[in-house]
This record gives C-alpha cells, sequence and structure tokens, in this order.
C-alpha cells in the first residue's frame, strides 16, 4: 500500500473536501502541509454539514489522526474556534487525534490588518487575497521573523521575536498611515493562548517518519489548486504557498519519496474565485448556468466563483509540474442537460497558437481559448455509482478530458454525497 497526497488541479474549490473524506476512511493519518486557514472544505457525512478550513478532514473521523504540518501558517485564535465548532457538532477532537508542528509560523492580527490594507490600496489591481493574514505571515517567515507555535512557551524567545517583528511591521504601518502594533495587547494575548495551545504542539515530522516505518497509510491533503500555486500558478494572482504535490514533503517533513500516489482534484468545468487571467471565463447565460447548478460560491469568503468551460490547456499544464498520476473528476452533473459541451484545448494569443500558458502576465491577459466541441447529454449523471449508469456522451466526454491532459480518471464524482462516487483506479493499492 502507498501513500497518497491530494491536491487540486485548477484554481482551487475543486471539491477536495468530499474526496478527502472518502479516502480518509482508508487511511489512518490526515496531514495538511501547506495554506491557511483561507482554504475552505465542505464535507457532508451522514446528512451533517461540517465546513473546515484549517483542521485537516480526518477530525470527523473516530479513529484517525490529524496532522497540521510546517508548512502551514496557523491562525491560533482561528484553531481554537474551529476545534471549538467542530465539538459543537458532537466531534471528538483533542491532543490524541490532533497534532500541530510545533515548528509551524504563526497568522497574528497584524498579518491581517497589513493584507488588507495592502489589497485596499490596489484599487482595481486587487489579487483577489482572503485578507486572512496569509501572504504577511509566510512573508514573515521567509524573512526569518515569524512567530512559530513553539516560541510561545517560552518567555524571553517569544519577547525578542515579538520586538523584532513588531519593529518591521510598525514601519510598514507607518508609510500606510496606521498606528504601531499594540505590543503590550499581543503580548498578553499570545500569553493566553499558550497553554490553549501546548496540548497540541508536536514535532510532527518524526511522527509521521514512524508511522510510516510503521505501514500506517497517509493521506497528504492539500488546499487551493496548482494555478494558485506561487511558482507554477497564474502569478501574480496566486496564493502564497506551494500547492503542488511536492509541498507535502517539505510541508510535513517527510521525504519526497513519501508522497505516494498524487490524486489531482478536477471538476469538470473551470472555476476561479478572484482577480487573475481566465481564458474559458463566461459571462452569459451558461456562465450562470454553472454557477446556478454548481453552486459556487466560496467556502470561507461567500463570494461567488468565476465560471467557464474545462480548460485542458492548464490542466495538461498542473499534472505535469504536480507530478500528477490519476484525476478525480468532480461535479459531472453540473453539466447535464446542456445541447453541447466546449472544451479549450490550446490557446490563440496574438495570432500565435499556444499549447501551454506563458508565464508572462501580458500574455495570459491575451489568450483566447481555442474550443473543440463535444456533444452533451440530457440524462442525468446525479448520484451514478458505475459507468453503466452514464450517458454515453458523458463517458465520451471523460475519455476526451483523460486524452488531452494526460492523465486518467481514478475517481469520478457525481454529488457531493460521499458514496456517490466511482472508482475506476485505488489510490492506496499502488
Amino acid at each position: 500500500m502507498t501513500n497518497v497526497t491530494v491536491v487540486g488541479s485548477q484554481w482551487g474549490d475543486e471539491g477536495k473536501g468530499k474526496i478527502v473524506d472518502w479516502l480518509s476512511e482508508r487511511a489512518e493519518i490526515v496531514v495538511r502541509f501547506q495554506g491557511g486557514h483561507n482554504a475552505g472544505h465542505t464535507l457532508v457525512i451522514d446528512g451533517v454539514t461540517y465546513k473546515l478550513s484549517l483542521l485537516p478532514s480526518s477530525v470527523v473521523r473516530k479513529g484517525k489522526i490529524g496532522v497540521v504540518g510546517n508548512g502551514v501558517v496557523v491562525d491560533p485564535w482561528h484553531l481554537l474556534k474551529e476545534i471549538a465548532a467542530i465539538r459543537e457538532k458532537g466531534v471528538d477532537v483533542g491532543p490524541h487525534n490532533l497534532r500541530v508542528a510545533e515548528n509551524a509560523a504563526l497568522i497574528l492580527p497584524l498579518h491581517g490588518e497589513i493584507d488588507r490594507l495592502r489589497e485596499e490600496a490596489r484599487g482595481s489591481a486587487k489579487i483577489g487575497t482572503t485578507g486572512r493574514g496569509i501572504g504577511p505571515a509566510y512573508e514573515d517567515k521567509v524573512a526569518r521573523r515569524a512567530i512559530r507555535l513553539c516560541d510561545l512557551f517560552d518567555g524571553p524567545t517569544l519577547d525578542a521575536k515579538l520586538e523584532e517583528l513588531c519593529r518591521h511591521h510598525d514601519a510598514l504601518r507607518k508609510g500606510m498611515g496606521f498606528e504601531k502594533v499594540d505590543r503590550v495587547t499581543l503580548r498578553k494575548q499570545l500569553q493566553e493562548l499558550a497553554p490553549q495551545l501546548a496540548p497540541y504542539a508536536d514535532s510532527v515530522w518524526p511522527f509521521l517518519g514512524d508511522s510510516s516505518k510503521a505501514g500506517k497509510r497517509i493521506l497528504f491533503e492539500g488546499a487551493q489548486g496548482a494555478l494558485l500555486d506561487v511558482d507554477h500558478g497564474t502569478y501574480p494572482f496566486v496564493t502564497s504557498s506551494n500547492t503542488v504535490a511536492a509541498q507535502a514533503a517539505t510541508g510535513s517533513g517527510m521525504g519526497p519519496h513519501e508522497v505516494g500516489y498524487v490524486l489531482g482534484i478536477t471538476k469538470a468545468y473551470t472555476t476561479r474565485v478572484g482577480s487573475g487571467p481566465f481564458p474559458t471565463e463566461l459571462t452569459d447565460s451558461i456562465g450562470r448556468h454553472l454557477g446556478e447548478r454548481g453552486h459556487e460560491f466560496g467556502t470561507v469568503t461567500g463570494r461567488a466563483r468565476r465560471c467557464g468551460w474545462f480548460d485542458a490547456v492548464l490542466v495538461r499544464q498542473t499534472v505535469r509540474t504536480g507530478g500528477i498520476r490519476g484525476i478525480a473528476l468532480t461535479k459531472l452533473d453540473v453539466l447535464d442537460g446542456l445541447d453541447e459541451i466546449k472544451v479549450c484545448v490550446a490557446y490563440d494569443i496574438g495570432g500565435k497558437r499556444y499549447d501551454r500558458l506563458p508565464a508572462a502576465q501580458h500574455l495570459q491577459a491575451q489568450a483566447a481559448p481555442i474550443y473543440e466541441t463535444l456533444p452533451g447529454w440530457k440524462e442525468s449523471t446525479q448520484g451514478a455509482r458505475s459507468w453503466a449508469e452514464l450517458p454515453a456522451a458523458a463517458v465520451k466526454y471523460i475519455v476526451r478530458i483523460e486524452e488531452l491532459i494526460g492523465a486518467r480518471v481514478a475517481l469520478l464524482s457525481t454529488s457531493p454525497e460521499r458514496n456517490d462516487t466511482i472508482l475506476v483506479e485505488d489510490p492506496f493499492a499502488d
């Protein structure tokens, strides 16, 4: 058996929550390895809906251990709030089934403040950040001035690091006409948090290494999507971390060989939240139809998602940069009832055909989709649990997508319900 890494192959919101939950029944440990509480996963289990943004999806299942890896930036207030909310729904969450990397960098109130100030200052050039401080927290981590979880448990270390951090942020805030950081209040807040967080703090890399040696199945749970990767995404309209599967190793403290089978969650059409290029975006009645049928609103932000046809060029690109072996195709039922369905197979940029999306921002903005048109289907695919239950045109659509992106469909999701899933290739049975 192998470990499995789940990543988004588009701009996020592909339906990772359901797939991770479906796979977590067979995994013993689920690891978050990047991002922060800007990513939302919705799980529906026995009629109960759970909305998670920082906790690993395994927390709602008995006997599973969730790990928040060192690659995640952690808002400690949000972490405790999310734990409390899950407990209110009858879920047992504690140090016995949740571990947080002691070397994870923290998101503080000053990070959210500077994040929102910057986004407001950008005006029409907004990146589309959630304003939750993820980007500034990663900046401080890379600049070696971050407060890490382990720092909360040593007063002198915390005081010295807070002074350096606040000195930097004071200069930024002054330039934007904002008051200095209230050091006394922030120090008191962190002091109050320390005993609440201490039971969860752990050196997770040896725990994961020992678990893997013992034959435990580990599921690495990614946030956002590969097109939001800070290196391989549509820069600068990206998140502040690496979202591709390679980060599963770095963000958890395990070796690259432990990443295992890489499963790319892929929506049967394309959506995006916030600003940035979107070659196949539809602003007509079909785009509205996709948004309404797919309930395309952000779990965290509540913002309506932009919708468009499936972009095979971009998914083919993320299959290669992300090391994706198989995809889990979601929301096929949203396409039910359409007379025809289009798939982007290339771009026209200034009269030249491109089979990839160039890195240059001005070229990305000019990319016009070149479409291939496939017949739609009138029958319903919702709830199908075998290939035999799918319309012939739907099967043809799936096969064509496989050909265009260079990866096979390992799983097919036909509704938000976890059991409405067709298994083609078992990621854990490598």
